[in-house]
């Protein structure tokens, strides 16, 4: 995280401002999310749902046309840091300890992908969160993953 960022993460929460609204102000300002064209269509309460539009661009396989599992990694983590952001026990911004994805399998050529996480467990130092990643056939998963993440003092 930039120095500038943490500044403002920390003037925001001197100021009371939700974590909602810090959250978000943390995912918008990562470049990987902007160049992947990541949209936040939730944050509260321990969950987040960020999208990803399909583009040319994040393909891995261009005889397929399926999205790189990089893309998807970076999507559902940086959706897992959300849920950890928008909980309401967590005054911080987060880092990824450990995250586990288990890819169930490719991604439809020409959709967007969703990513659903939940932050289901908070300690004095680490959030535990779980998330799965979702395109047109919301019955079978792209992906899930499991995580842990850095809860504490900026």
């Amino acid at each position: 995280m930039t120095e500038s960022l943490q500044t403002s993460i920390a003037e925001a929460l001197r100021q009371g401002s939700d974590t909602e609204t810090i959250a978000r102000q943390f995912i918008e300002a990562i470049p990987h999310a902007r160049a992947l064209g990541l949209t936040i269509r939730q944050i509260g309460d321990g969950r987040a749902e960020i999208e990803m539009p399909y583009h040319p661009n994040l393909v891995g396989d261009p005889r397929s046309g399926v999205v790189h599992g990089g893309a998807v990694s970076a999507l559902m983590d940086t959706c897992c840091g959300a849920a950890v952001m928008g909980h309401p026990r967590v005054m911080s911004a987060t880092a990824t300890i450990d995250l586990r994805i288990d890819y169930m399998r490719a991604a439809t050529p020409g959709h967007r992908i969703l990513a659903q996480a939940e932050c289901y467990h908070v300690t004095r130092s680490v959030a535990f969160v779980r998330a799965t990643a979702l395109d047109e056939d919301e019955s079978r998963p792209v992906a899930t993953a499991t995580g842990t993440f850095t809860v504490g003092q900026i």
